[in-house]
Formats: C-alpha cells, structure tokens, sequence
C-alpha cells in the first residue's frame, strides 16, 4: 500500500491506496503553526487499524513553501555574487546583504581573476552580525568550473548554518536567474527544515520506516532527504499535484483545463493531449524568475474560504481569507456559506452560514438565495476570467508541454477538469453557464493527494564535454572525469544516461520503473584557432519525463 499527502493551506488531505483502489481518505485542518499535529493527526486516521509494515511508499506535497514566496513570508539570507567584467551583478540585488565580489571564470571555466579571501572574510563576518544564517554564492559561469563558490563555501562555513551554490541548482547558463534561484533555495530553507522534521517525527511516531518522497514543481518525486539540499524545488508542488491528479480523466487529442479550487486560491492549468504545459525556463512568481523546472500553473487568490463582503454598492469576494466558513465557526461569509443557502452542502451550521450571507443581501437589497447566487456566479465569472486570460496569453508565445515543442500550437479548451471539496457543486455551475464539457474528477476532494501518491520520480541532468581540455563535466552532479580526443557524441549520451539513472535512484526511483528518457538538447561545437581544429565541445540536457507509477491503475478508471 501507498500514501499520498497533500499539505494544502487550509487542509491537509490524506488517502491510502492499494492496487485494488482506494482504502481510505482522511482531511483535517493545516496549522501551519504546528505542522507535526496537522501531519501526526493526518497519519493516525488513516492508519487506524492498519499495520504501518504494509505502508511501502509515501508521497507527499506541500504549498507552504509557494505560500511563503507569495506572501513574502521569507528570512532575509545573505547573497554573495561573483561575475568578473561584462554583465554588472548588482542589478540583479535580492535584498540588503547581497555583495558583488572579485573573482571570475570565463565562459570555458578558466579563471581570470581569483578570489579575495580577505573580502569574502569581512563580508561574512558583517552578515553575521546581521543575524543572517543562511547564505548563496553565485558564479557567473559556476557551471563551467564551480572552484570559486566551493572556496568561498569554504570560508564561510564557520559563520553560517548552510551554504547553497548556484551550480548545484541547475546546468543551465542563465546568470540572473541563477542568482534568484539559489536565494530562493536558502530563503525557504528554514521553513522548509520545519516542515521536513515535522514528517519525520510524524513518522517515527507511526512507527513507519519507509523512505518518503516529496512531489516537485515539474509534477515528479524527489526523496525528503535530498529536497534538503533544493528546498526551491517544492515551490508549487501543491499546483503539481493538482495536475497529475487530473492528468487520467484529461481527453486525448483535446486541449483540457483543470481547475483546483481550494480553502484560499484557485490553481489553474492547461493540459494539452494529456500532456501538462511545461515552464520551459523555469518558475516565475512575482519578481522570482527561477531556473526550477515546473509545470505551468497559475493561482488566483479566490477559494472556498475568500471572505465576501460589500464594498461601494459592489461584491467582492477574496483574496483574503480570515478562517473557516461562518458554517463551520468562522467570522465572515465565504462562497462556502453561498453553497450552504443554496442547499447544495449540507454538513455543516446551516443557521450560521444563513446569518452571514443575510447580512449580505440587506446591503445587496436582494433575498438570501438571491444573494448566494450571485457570489456563486461571481466566484465562477473571477476564475474563468483569470482562465481566458491566461490562454490568451500562452496562445501569444510557444506552446510547450513535457513532451514537446508546439511551434504555431493555439491552445483551445473543450474540457474543464474540477478538483478540490466544492468540484462537483462548480462543476455543474460552470458548464450551465459558459456550455463547457466540465467534471469533477473522481474523488475530486482527494485528488491532489492521489496525484502526488503515484506520481514517478523526475530530474535531469547537464553534461558538457570538452575535447581540448580533455575533460567531461557535470558539476551540478559533482562529476568530473578526463576523456580522450576520440570522445563521441555516443559516448556523451551513453555517460549522460548513466548519471541519469544514477540520480534517479538517489532521489528515491524504484530502478525497475525509472520511466521515460528524454534528450532535451543537444550542441556540438568544433574548436579551431589559427584555423586548425583542436577539438570539440558537447553538451547535453537529459531527462525523466513525469509520469505515474505502475501497478495502481484501476484507481484511476
């Protein structure tokens, strides 16, 4: 048996499931103030009776980390960049203790000007006096030759906690957002710690041994252990798992969007011929603009729990949420208390969800049904808007999914896919009003938690080969080793693999379903000077295409 795990902002949603299915499905309240309750509470009901030996995977998402960038709920972290003449650093600034030092490799990973170690020293000492625990170093060409950010790693690993350099982040060449991403990895750093050592004690309070995956922005696995070290790499995980919850019910050979509507935002993606819409760059949110592979989503701060109120004769509902639904003990009335009036949920304080939408209609000048209607309508009107607007905008650039490249490609919805509590009620509403094919997915509540439970594990791997100087890289992964001047491009591909299979199984792949390899690029460069050829340079980018696990598919019929 599996567990998925979906740590939402509002709810932590849990199911455990076998071959023949789902056994059963847990949701409690998120207390983000005390994560090992709100996972230990999710753990106990649904184990109840059952012996933790038989748990063999457990998969979980979490939205704590995007919620934190969002609401710009982060520890300020100290940023030191090294980049040499050319492109000027600081305009890339992440915040107050950012410094630009001396030092700098050029494009071929050769050095041209070293490290001042006395520099990096009083820097390190004044961020430290700050109060700053957490710090990113960045070379401008880190990927071609890491030497300076480990030696500056080295000096300042006396003053601080961790050190996060920026060519463990990605072997993409993108300076700036290299810089972002390796300030995002130690910004969310400490928030992240909390939430991995809450699972643990969770765990071990269970008596479960098994190793834990946590689901990536790119919709795939990674082990909790190594998502220590790329703690970015869960921004929009819970978006992630939205998508490969609705991935199975999506139509081939149609264009299909999905909406998750939960407690506080609405997630919103785009799946083309079954396949999700990729970031091809990377996450962007807000002035973040990452090189963390992901699935393309967007949120809008619209959920069940957006408090509604009057403002200048006109409705507004959201984005703030201050708590549950007046229907189950909360201060203010939310669309959850509309579907209450409109006799569409019923488990709940009817009286309270009545007063809340009451107060509304005497300032609307309209009966209480009339008014749950239209905050009904209204919240459907909000998210379909943001929908079309995000298909408008997707349709003016590239279209690219996890399988390919669509140059030309418009995309044109003929299916709504709805998960999340409220689904089957929005569903219903959203095809009577926009005449749409719209469903909510099976077990829309969980779905989230199901996506996450059989999602496969992803990551990818950057390889670069230079005959002159007889050596083949991929610093991302610590490997370096020498080769020969008959160095192919099969020879590329054959290592290129192998550190991929590699990697895979360390992030926590069963080595017998590693899933789908993919070559995502490929670059051959002659070297010649004085018009003689004194070798050549390769470079590839490999990867493991998102997928679900075998062995789980009737839960998906």
């Amino acid at each position: 048996m599996i567990i998925g795990i979906d740590v939402g902002g509002t709810h932590t949603d849990a199911v455990l499931l076998s071959s023949d299915g789902i056994k059963k499905k847990v949701k409690v309240p998120t207390d983000s103030a005390d994560l090992f309750n709100t996972i230990l509470s999710g753990f106990t009901q649904l184990l109840d009776n059952i012996d933790p030996k038989n748990i063999k995977r457990i998969v979980i998402s979490t939205t704590l980390t995007t919620n934190a960038i969002v609401q710009q709920n982060m520890n300020p972290v100290g940023m030191i960049i090294s980049a040499g003449p050319g492109i000027d650093p600081s305009a890339f600034n992440t915040g107050e203790h950012y410094y630009c030092v001396a030092g700098s490799i050029n494009h071929r990973g050769r050095e041209k000007a070293p490290v001042n170690k006395m520099e990096i020293e009083d820097i390190a000492k004044k961020m430290k006096k700050a109060g700053i625990e957490y710090v990113g170093v960045v070379s401008k060409f880190c990927v071609r030759n890491p030497s300076h950010e480990i030696l500056i790693r080295r000096i300042l690993n006396k003053y601080f906690k961790k050190v996060f350099l920026g060519h463990h982040v990605s072997g993409n060449l993108n300076f700036p957002r290299r810089i972002a991403t390796t300030h995002l990895n130690a910004a969310v750093f400490s928030l992240h710690k909390s939430f991995f050592e809450a699972v643990k004690l969770s765990l071990e309070q269970k008596g479960l041994m098994v190793p834990i995956q946590i689901l990536k922005a790119d919709g795939g696995t990674m082990s909790l252990e190594s998502s220590m070290a790329f703690p970015g790499q869960t921004v929009l995980s819970g978006p992630a798992a939205s998508i490969m919850g609705a991935i199975p019910y999506a139509t081939e050979k149609q264009d299909t969007i999905v909406l998750d509507i939960g407690g506080t935002t609405t997630d919103i993606a785009f799946l083309v011929d079954k396949a999700p819409l990729l970031e091809p760059l990377g996450i962007q949110r807000g002035r973040y603009k990452s090189l963390i592979r992901s699935l393309q989503t967007d949120s809008k701060g619209i959920g069940g729990d957006s408090i509604v109120r009057i403002k200048e004769n006109e409705l507004i509902i959201g984005p703030e949420r201050l708590g549950p639904a007046m229907a189950f003990g909360g201060p203010e009335p939310t669309p959850t208390d509309a579907l209450f009036v409109l006799g569409l949920i019923k488990d709940g304080d009817q009286e309270n969800a009545q007063k809340g939408i009451h107060k509304i209609a005497m300032e609307l000048g309209l009966t209480d049904s009339e008014t749950a209607d239209q905050i009904f309508k209204k919240c459907i009107s909000i998210i379909l808007k943001k929908t079309f607007e995000m298909i408008d905008k997707l349709n003016s650039k590239p279209v690219y999914t996890v399988h390919e490249f669509l140059e030309g490609y418009k995309i044109s919805p003929r299916k709504i896919l709805v998960l999340g509590g409220p689904a089957p009620y929005f569903a219903k509403k959203i095809e009577e009003l926009y005449h749409i094919k719209t469903i909510a997915v099976p077990e829309s509540s969980v779905a989230n938690a199901i996506g996450a439970a059989l999602a496969r594990t992803t990551c990818e791997v950057s390889l670069n080969a230079d005959t002159e100087q007889g050596i083949v890289t991929a610093h991302e992964e610590g490997f370096a080793e020498p080769i020969s001047k008959t160095f192919s491009e099969d020879d590329l591909i054959e290592t290129a693999h192998t550190l991929l299979k590699e990697k895979a199984i360390n992030f926590g792949a069963d080595p017998d379903n590693i899933g789908e390899v993919e070559v995502v690029e490929f670059q051959k460069f002659n070297i010649v000077r004085n018009f003689s050829p004194r070798g050549k340079i390769f470079r590839t980018k490999m990867q493991l295409k998102p997928g679900m696990i075998k062995g789980f598919e009737k839960i998906l019929q």
